[in-house]
């Protein structure tokens, strides 16, 4: 004789707890678009200190792209930024 397997699925709906409604999250801004538009070609300069320490955190690790709201072309962009400002010191590979 087979049992059924029993999953999560199958319960009473009277026992069933409510899930509470998920809340729409804002659209977070890029830090990368220049007054809503991104520049053409794109292009993050290494040099630009003050945008790339926003971008990385206190240990010096880049800051996701949940976090800080860029695009994936754009966040390709501060990666490949910022290590060039590692290779030349302007920042470093730790933080403090």
């Amino acid at each position: 004789m087979v049992r059924p397997m029993s999953n999560s699925r199958n319960r009473n709906p009277r026992i069933a707890k409510k899930r509470a409604k998920a809340k729409p999250r804002g659209k977070k801004k890029d830090p990368i678009f220049v007054d809503g538009q991104r520049p053409r070609p794109l292009y993050v300069d290494y040099k630009d200190i003050e945008l790339l320490k926003k971008l990385t955190n206190r240990q010096g690790k880049i800051i996701g792209r949940r976090k800080s709201g860029c695009t994936a072309v754009s966040q390709h962009a501060v990666t490949k930024a910022i290590k060039r400002a590692r290779f030349m010191a302007l920042i470093p590979y730790v933080g403090e």
